[in-house]
């Protein structure tokens, strides 16, 4: 019987040992597969662009632009010190590409497709209807009616708090007040390029005479350069927040209200009509902006704010477009950084401003937008970190595609309809503001 017992044990012990399963080794992902399988198909798209084989258009751009993003992309978020203080991923994206556009690493032909399918082809615009319209849609309305118009007080907060610290910093380093306040400080808070930096030249021309291009070859460099200060400062922002819990929403603005996302399964055709969603928004936000003088995203958020304020969206349309907002935002943010670094940035105009006076005075524009931004928005109930992230930061960054890059350092792409009317609003608030200020220098 005890051998018998003995026995027993041991056969238990043996299919103890056969049915444990052992532990699993990390396996690395890109762009959620096996670095294997990422490799194969990155060396099929090195091979196609090299051999001048790549497909034309939009399938050769989304491929070159998917597969060097994402590779930048795990570089920086896998990189000490860049993906804790310098944006990690977002930034390694963006000015990987302007390197590689820098160095002329990318044939010409790839460069001038990836920068028209960005531009004419408009997939920055495609990009952010999604987020525009899924984020709104997918927001709590009573939360957004609740922010209303106490954003413009964080944002009127970041225009104070850059001209003052900018002013000072910039005196110190031996700049005029005229030339802290109107070439480096409204540039950076103007919105972008299009919409701030070009029709700015235009009102500098028309004040203070000279050709618009001499005044867009001196505001250009503050822009690109404030930009830079954005997304690093918006990684920093995030950090801070994970450091000091009580700063932060984590990705929701406004404080002294919880509430529960509500769950749902994804839907392939869901998806689809969030995408005719996005799109429809996107086109009615241009139709009227032939007829009203704001730029079509501020309409766009303004109409798709009104309808989800109304209840007048069926429930299946409010659930595709976020779903599509979710799918854009997890699939192709890296792509479009790359785009951005390849169609929107000038390494040698960043490189040309590299002064320590002019980058102590355009540091000094950014941090000014984060504390009078973060200092009004938790005056209003905001919370400070989000607050500085959309009011303040994305007054500072290069418009549209300077609100994807600090969200993305930030981690916090659902703040997009924020930052936004910052970008749009905002800007064309320092437009009217530069036409007050130019007469008083």
């Amino acid at each position: 019987m005890a051998q018998t017992a003995s026995n027993l044990d041991y056969v238990q012990q043996e299919n103890q040992m056969v049915t444990e399963e052992p532990p699993k080794k990390k396996s690395f992902t890109i762009f959620g597969m096996p670095t294997l399988w990422f490799g194969i198909f990155g060396l099929i798209t090195l091979i196609s662009l090299y051999t001048g084989n790549l497909p034309g258009g939009m399938i050769g751009s989304l491929l070159l632009m998917i597969v060097f993003g994402e590779l930048f992309g795990w570089i920086g978020d896998n990189t000490p010190i860049v993906k804790t203080f310098l944006g990690g991923g977002a930034i390694v994206a963006i000015f990987g590409a302007a390197f590689m556009v820098y160095m002329g690493w990318l044939p010409e032909a790839s460069v001038t497709t990836m920068t028209q399918f960005m531009k004419d082809g408009g997939f920055l615009n495609f990009y952010i209807a999604a987020l525009i319209t899924g984020s709104i849609l997918g927001m709590n309305k009573q939360i957004l009616v609740k922010v209303g118009l106490r954003y413009f007080i964080p944002i009127f907060g970041a225009i104070v708090g850059a001209i003052l610290i900018a002013g000072l910093l910039g005196s110190l380093a031996g700049f005029s007040l005229r030339d802290a306040i109107l070439v480096i400080t409204m540039p950076i808070m103007g919105g972008g390029m299009g919409a701030g930096a070009v029709p700015m030249s235009q009102i500098y021309s028309e004040i203070m005479g000279n050709d618009p291009s001499y005044y867009i070859s001196i505001l250009v460099p503050a822009l690109a350069l404030g930009n830079v200060f954005a997304i690093v400062l918006a990684s920093m922002l995030n950090l801070l927040g994970s450091k000091i819990p009580s700063l932060t929403g984590n990705g929701r603005l406004i404080s002294g209200f919880k509430y529960e996302e509500e769950k749902h399964s994804y839907d392939i055709q869901k998806m689809g009509i969030g995408l005719l969603a996005a799109i429809t928004f996107f086109a009615l936000g241009g139709l009227l902006g032939d007829y009203i003088p704001l730029h079509p995203y501020a309409l766009m958020i303004i109409i798709v704010a009104i309808a989800k304020i109304a209840d007048i969206i069926p429930k299946n349309v409010i659930e595709g477009a976020s779903q599509w907002y979710k799918f854009v935002a997890n699939n192709w943010t890296l792509a479009l950084l790359f785009g951005i670094g390849i169609a929107y940035t000038d390494l040698n105009t960043v490189l040309e401003a590299l002064t320590l006076q002019y980058i102590l005075t355009v540091f000094g524009v950014v941090l000014g937008a984060i504390l009078g931004a973060g200092l009004l928005g938790k005056l209003v109930g905001f919370y400070p970190i989000e607050s500085a992230i959309t009011a303040g930061l994305c007054m500072a960054n290069m418009g549209g595609t300077g609100d994807v890059a600090v969200l993305s350092a930030s981690r916090r792409m659902e703040l997009m309809p924020f930052a936004q009317i910052s970008s749009r609003l905002g800007g064309a608030l320092i437009l009217l503001l530069a036409g007050i200020i130019i007469p008083l220098f």
